[in-house]
């Protein structure tokens, strides 16, 4: 952090790479240079931004709950993401950040609909009508009811997902099995040659566990 105060070169090299980290990544590596006594115009013109830009970065995490943060500390969630989850109870915040998380949707469009879509119940101000420009009282409450059965569904697979893995994986051990007796093989070969093929895409699986979850 010591280069935001040194020369042109050095800061050129600091800018290019907070611009490479997510947001609460940048976030915390400038609260650090604010901690280490780096005066907020030279962090700045480190990274050139006007000094209420550097402002917002610093008091972007204000009012977030450590549960959303966690799950949203190394993906792009720009600051509307959390202007909007700010005006949510805490575990609200935790159900939008994992629905943004799910969608890998963080644009500012879909961040108003979860905050649409959120119960007046679970709004800080929850006494307050909520109004979210460009969409109607009827259009909120039809997103309501559309993101609490996109939750239900969520909730389900995940409950489901740890049971299916099991499945999964005594299928390929059998498959393999199968596989291994000669006779079986040869008769797949001769009257079912497309399952044999299918057996054995299975059987040398390297993992059951999708890709995003590895």
């Amino acid at each position: 952090m010591e280069c935001l105060v040194s020369t042109d070169d050095e800061a050129f090299t600091y800018n290019r790479q907070v611009s490479r980290l997510a947001p609460i990544q940048e976030h915390r590596m400038i609260r650090k240079a604010i901690e280490r006594g780096v005066p907020e115009e030279k962090i700045a013109a480190a990274l050139d931004l006007g000094t209420r830009s550097i402002q917002k970065k610093i008091k972007l995490l204000d009012g977030i709950s450590e549960e959303a943060i966690a799950i949203l500390k190394d993906k792009p969630a720009t600051g509307a993401v959390f202007d909007a989850l700010r005006k949510m109870k805490t575990m609200r915040q935790i159900e939008a950040a994992e629905l943004l998380v799910n969608a890998n949707n963080y644009s500012v469009a879909y961040v108003k609909a979860i905050l649409a879509g959120t119960p007046q119940a679970q709004l800080v101000e929850s006494s307050k009508p909520k109004k979210v420009k460009g969409i109607t009282p009827e259009a909120m409450a039809r997103m309501e009811q559309e993101l609490s059965r996109l939750q239900e569904g969520i909730a389900s697979i995940q409950d489901t997902y740890g049971q299916n893995h099991l499945h999964l994986t005594v299928i390929k051990a059998y498959v393999g099995k199968l596989l291994g007796n000669a006779r079986i093989v040869r008769y797949l070969m001769q009257t079912r040659p497309e399952f044999l093929s299918e057996f054995q895409t299975i059987a040398e699986m390297d993992s059951v566990m999708p890709a995003e979850a590895e």
